[in-house]
């Protein structure tokens, strides 16, 4: 498979670079997009291993929007055609009939010529991509989608903590969530260390921020929790070792460590989570880090369950 599939492209120094979303469009709540708020008009194609997608798959679980949007879980492994459909039966999406992700794309854009990527939000009504935006997919479903949300909805984007969070989640982006990739993607030595020893300086950064407060934003859970709880949940797994990312394991970041188990001791997260499929994912599909495409028998999951303790803290 081609480094073009992958998105792996890199600069002169090595140094690993993300593909742009393609599809930006969004679902609004006046419609003015073109695209109303409309309960079982759209639907979500999303793969448990990738973090960007999972983001979208807590969001809607925490805001009780299960039965409004429909979803669709592609198989870990994406294959030279991209992600298929085989956890469906007959090996389609039950919502569009397709076997592939990619004929959505080629639908909705027959000039594409980037990864098809998750999660994506198909539209039933055009046969349209709305969006793979990962970011402000989540966002939208805060925001947008509010006169669809469960009473006991948290609001995950507060108005008064927006500025605050945005800086914050930036910074999350840059050297933890896309930093992983960095230093996994890397092609010289000097980018790979420059991402790790990034990535390692705000995870400590982090963890001070935490280590007196339940959640990122004091006493809320927001969508900043959900962004850094998506690549803290596949630290061990496979960031530690598959992507280098080794000074220390989650596990052996108090803080951290004891942050990720109470946020996975929520249904919306741990139900959400699934090991197995992180690890297929990448350790069978980037073969030009793994070859041999052995996915490891590790590590020991069963600590996640343990008490975390964060109950005494703000936010409680």
């Amino acid at each position: 498979m081609s480094t073009a599939q992958f998105g792996r492209e890199t600069g002169v120094r090595g140094e690993w670079r993300r593909q742009a979303n393609h599809f930006s469009d969004r679902v609004t709540a006046d419609g003015s997009s073109g695209y109303p708020v409309e309960s079982g008009r759209y639907h979500l194609i999303v793969s448990l291993a990738c973090p960007w997608a999972h983001r979208s798959v807590i969001v809607r679980r925490l805001l009780g929007l299960t039965e409004a949007i429909s979803m669709t879980v592609v198989d870990p492994i994406r294959g030279e055609r991209g992600w298929r459909f085989s956890l469906s039966p007959g090996n389609r999406d039950p919502i569009s009939g397709v076997e592939y992700l990619r004929e959505l794309y080629q639908r909705s854009d027959p000039a594409f010529t980037g990864r098809w990527t998750v999660p994506t939000l198909w539209d039933t009504k055009t046969g349209r991509i709305v969006s793979n935006d990962y970011p402000q997919l989540t966002l939208d479903l805060s925001t947008q989608w509010r006169s669809l949300h469960c009473a006991a909805a948290p609001d995950l984007y507060p108005q008064d903590l927006r500025q605050e969070m945005d800086e914050l989640m930036q910074v999350i982006y840059t050297d933890v969530n896309n930093g992983v990739y960095r230093a996994g993607f890397a092609t010289t030595q000097s980018a790979y260390e420059e991402a790790h020893d990034r990535l390692f300086a705000r995870l400590d950064a982090l963890a001070s921020r935490l280590a007196d407060r339940r959640y990122l934003m004091g006493n809320r859970l927001t969508e900043a929790d959900v962004r850094l709880y998506t690549t803290l949940a596949r630290f061990d797994v496979v960031y530690h070792g598959h992507f280098k990312c080794n000074r220390h394991k989650l596990t052996e970041l108090p803080v951290l460590w004891a942050y990720a188990r109470d946020l996975y001791s929520r249904p919306e997260f741990g139900e959400t989570t699934d090991f197995d499929h992180d690890k297929r994912h990448y350790y069978a599909t980037h073969e030009q880090i793994n070859p041999t495409r052995i996915v490891p028998k590790g590590p020991d999951l069963s600590g996640w369950t343990a008490p975390h303790g964060r109950e005494k803290l703000a936010g409680a």
